[in-house]
C-alpha cells in the first residue's frame, strides 16, 4: 500500500504531463494499485565516472601536499649515509659466511682454468665479483697500505671497502694498487692437502663497478708501472 507521501508525488509528476482530468483518471486506472518504483533521473557522478573522481581526488591530493615523495639523488643517500657499514657490523667473523660463498662462486666460474692459468682465467677474474673475497694489499703507491688484509665488503668503482680481523673497515683506492686473491682449489677425496692458488689483481684494471666490469672484455696488454 503506497504512502501518503508517494501518493502525492505520484499525482505531481501526472500533473506535470496531464490535465487534471487525464491525471485523475491515469492515476485510478494504473497506479492506484500497483506498486510504484522512484529511482532517481541519474546515478551520482562518482558512479557515473569513477575515474574522472578518482583523478579529481589525485589532483586535490597533490594540492594538499599529499604527492608521492621523490627517490632521494646518489648524492643525498651518501649524505644521509646509507650506504655506511656500521660500527657493530665492521667485524671481520660477520662476513666468513660471505667469504665461504665466494669461494664456490669463483671456483665455478674458473673451472679448470684455475690449475692452468693463463690469459683465460685472468679474464674470467677480471670481469668476477668481488664481494666477499679475501684481499690483501701487496703492492702500493702508498707503502702504509701494504699488508692490509681483510673481506671485500665493498666494490666501488675507484676504491674497496674491506674488514679486516683487527683494525675494522679499511678503504683502499684502486689505482696504484695490487690485491692478492687466494682460491683454495677441491681436492680428492684421498688427498688431505690443501692446495691454494693466488691470483694477483691490478687494481687499474678494476676502476669499474662490479655490475659494469662484468660485462667488459678485457684485453691483455703491458703495464709499464708494474
Amino acid at each position: 500500500m503506497a504512502s501518503s507521501e508517494q501518493i502525492k508525488v505520484t499525482q505531481d509528476l501526472l500533473s506535470r504531463a496531464h490535465s487534471p482530468d487525464s491525471a485523475n483518471r491515469i492515476y485510478s486506472d494504473k497506479i492506484q494499485y500497483r506498486t510504484l518504483q522512484l529511482k532517481p533521473t541519474s546515478p551520482p557522478p562518482a558512479a557515473l565516472n569513477a575515474r574522472a573522481a578518482r583523478q579529481r581526488a589525485r589532483i586535490q591530493g597533490k594540492l594538499r601536499g599529499k604527492q608521492r615523495p621523490k627517490p632521494l639523488s646518489a648524492r643525498e643517500r651518501r649524505q644521509l649515509g646509507l650506504y655506511d657499514i656500521p660500527k657493530e657490523g665492521q667485524k671481520y667473523e660477520i662476513y666468513e659466511g660471505l667469504n665461504k660463498l665466494w669461494m664456490g662462486y669463483v671456483l665455478e666460474i674458473l673451472g679448470n682454468d684455475i690449475y692452468t692459468g693463463g690469459p683465460l682465467a685472468a679474464a674470467k677474474l677480471a670481469s668476477a665479483e668481488f664481494h666477499g673475497a679475501e684481499a690483501e694489499v701487496v703492492r702500493s703507491r702508498c707503502p702504509g697500505r701494504v699488508g692490509i688484509k681483510g673481506i671485500i665488503v665493498r666494490d666501488r668503482k675507484f676504491v674497496v671497502e674491506l674488514i679486516t680481523r683487527k683494525r675494522g673497515l679499511k678503504v683502499v683506492p684502486k689505482e696504484g694498487t695490487t690485491f692478492r686473491v687466494e682460491v683454495s682449489a677441491p681436492q680428492p677425496a684421498n688427498d688431505t692437502t690443501e692446495k691454494r692458488f693466488a691470483f694477483e689483481v691490478l687494481g687499474d684494471q678494476m676502476m669499474l663497478r662490479s655490475a659494469d666490469r662484468a660485462n667488459r672484455k678485457f684485453k691483455a696488454h703491458f703495464l709499464k708501472n708494474v
